[in-house]
This record gives structure tokens, C-alpha cells and sequence, in this order.
């Protein structure tokens, strides 16, 4: 049987990450399922009883000072060094996936890693100009066409192209990650009511309809754009294979009333398979022993299902 070997990041150290890995990997059985290698320090994983774990050490900055729950500039960079190197080396073969833990956003850009988040990061570290953030828990699954951004500034982030790319990549995951020859792609509007007939927006007139239009054109089976509201709703969203948002909070909030600690992330778009759980560095809990390892769990069940259907797609 084909058993992956799935790096996964210890993310930022004063987090939970490194607690949720070993709670992931002491729990369940997903050491049948893969080899998983931790990628970041074996000092800090050790001390969250990591003891028995593959660790590849690759953090030079010393972590002799780094406390639970405490942001410094010594967590930002050990995270940037560990998601660099299992970065590298799963574009070298070396890994078959990624998952990623958690990293602190102000904790990178105290070392000047001023991304938006892991996933503008990996993008960059791959070379990768078109890609996407997909959230999924069960069959809710959800892509955002712009991410970490003020929400002043989501409108004029918005393109036709943007929102083109997004739904292609959509639907080009669908059929490839999850096996689904004819997904169903469904867009949110940005406005209210989807615009109104342009009363309360001009952006589903201008730039939507005509990125919906154009992909149909290209082979997808898409419609909209809908109002996030209703589209949302249980008994209209189960009509879709995958929603497409058009900003982070329009996406995730259905997510997380869906399954917080459950819900997983993957980025679309990149030369290799990442996902991530879908909570941060929970630093108020950090060092408590109480962090839920479940997302984790999942995020790595879930890279070895994509790994194994890209490994039919190449056989």
C-alpha cells in the first residue's frame, strides 16, 4: 500500500502547533496511513513529548528564550526556517505533501517575512503567481478569491481576472483532488443582495458576472453571483460542489459555524500539496496541554488523500 511521507511544519514554537502534531500523531492511526517527518526543532518538539517522531532539525536561531504563548522575533524566524525547508524539500521529492501548523503573523514580519500570511509565503517560495485558499469541512468547501486584507480594501482587490482564476482553480481541484468530473461551482456576490440591480454595487455588474461568464465559456459549471446570505443557507449550498467568496471572512464565518476544529485548509495552485488546520497559534492556550488536535488530524488525513489521488493521475 502507498504510504506518503507527509512533512509537517512545527509552526511557530510558542504555539500550540508542535502540542496538536504529537497529539495528532499519538492518537490516531495516521502512522499507517503516511510517514510523517516533523520539519523545525527537535529541542521544541521534544518538550511538547515528541520523543518518538521522525524530526528533521533545520532551525538555526536560538529558542533557549522563546515562553508559551509569548510572540518574539526568535518564533518568527525558527517558523520561516522550518516551512523553508520542507518547502524545498518537498519540491525536491523529498516529502510527498505539507501540512503546515500554525505561525504568527506578527511574529514573521518581526523578522521581515512581510506576507500576508503561510500561504503568500509558500507562493512566493514556489514561484506560484495563480493561487487560491480553499477551506473545506465535510462537503462544505469554499475558495476565496482575495484573503488577508483590510475590508476597505477587498473591493478594489477584486478583478475579473481574480475572480476568472479562482474559479478555475476551483474546478480544476475539484476534478483532481477530489475526483469529481463534473463540479458544480457556485459564486458569492460582494454586495448585499447581490448588488441590487447595481443599487448597493456596481462590482457583480462590472467584474463578476462577466469572470462567471467567461469561465462557462472555458467548460465550468458555474452560476452567480448569488447572495452570500442565501447561498450559504444548508438547503441552497447543498446544490454545490464548491463556493467561491469573495473575501475571507465572507467565506470562513460559514466554515467555522460548521466545524471549528474540524474544518481544514489547502492551498491551491502550488507544484506541491500543502494543507493546514484551520485555527492559529492560540497562544492564550499555549504550554496548557489543552489544544485540540483534531484540525491537525485532519489536515493530515487530508494531505495523504490528495497525495494518493495525484499518484493515480500520474500511474
Amino acid at each position: 500500500m502507498f504510504r506518503p511521507t507527509v512533512g509537517i511544519t512545527m509552526g511557530d514554537p510558542a504555539g500550540v502547533g508542535p502540542e496538536v502534531i504529537v497529539k495528532a500523531l499519538k492518537r490516531s492511526n495516521l502512522r499507517s496511513l503516511c510517514h510523517p517527518v516533523v520539519i523545525g526543532s527537535s529541542a521544541v518538539m521534544r518538550r511538547a513529548g515528541g520523543d518518538e517522531l521522525t524530526i528533521i532539525d533545520c532551525v538555526k536561531v536560538d529558542l533557549r528564550t522563546i515562553r508559551p504563548g509569548k510572540i518574539s522575533p526568535e518564533a518568527g524566524q525558527a517558523a520561516a526556517e522550518a516551512l523553508t525547508a520542507a518547502t524545498q524539500m518537498t519540491l525536491d521529492g523529498r516529502l510527498t505533501a505539507l501540512v503546515t501548523a500554525p505561525v504568527c503573523k506578527q511574529a514573521l514580519h518581526l523578522v521581515g517575512h512581510r506576507y500576508p500570511g503561510q500561504t503568500e509565503l509558500l507562493a512566493t517560495l514556489t514561484g506560484t503567481k495563480r493561487f487560491a485558499m480553499m477551506l473545506l469541512v465535510g462537503k462544505l468547501r469554499v475558495v476565496l478569491v482575495t484573503t488577508h486584507l483590510p475590508i476597505s480594501a477587498v473591493s478594489g482587490a477584486i478583478t475579473k481576472a481574480g475572480v476568472l482564476n479562482t474559479i478555475l482553480l476551483a474546478h480544476s481541484a475539484l476534478r483532481e483532488r477530489f475526483g469529481i468530473a463534473q463540479p458544480r461551482v457556485a459564486v458569492c456576490a460582494l454586495n448585499p443582495h447581490a448588488g441590487e440591480g447595481t443599487i448597493f454595487g456596481h462590482e457583480e455588474k462590472r467584474i463578476v458576472a462577466p469572470a462567471i461568464r467567461e469561465a462557462s465559456r472555458q467548460g465550468v459549471s458555474v452560476h452567480g453571483p448569488f447572495p452570500a446570505d442565501a447561498l450559504f443557507a444548508p438547503r441552497m449550498r447543498r446544490d454545490w460542489d464548491v463556493i467561491v467568496a469573495m473575501y475571507h471572512d465572507q467565506g470562513l464565518i460559514p466554515i467555522k459555524m460548521r466545524g471549528f476544529g474540524r474544518a481544514v485548509n489547502t492551498t491551491l495552485g502550488l507544484p506541491i500539496i500543502r494543507t493546514s488546520p484551520d485555527h492559529g497559534t492560540a497562544f492564550e492556550i499555549a504550554g496548557k496541554g489543552v489544544a485540540n488536535p483534531e484540525s491537525m488530524s485532519r489536515a493530515i488525513r487530508l494531505a495523504v488523500q490528495f497525495a494518493k489521488a495525484r499518484r493515480r493521475k500520474t500511474s
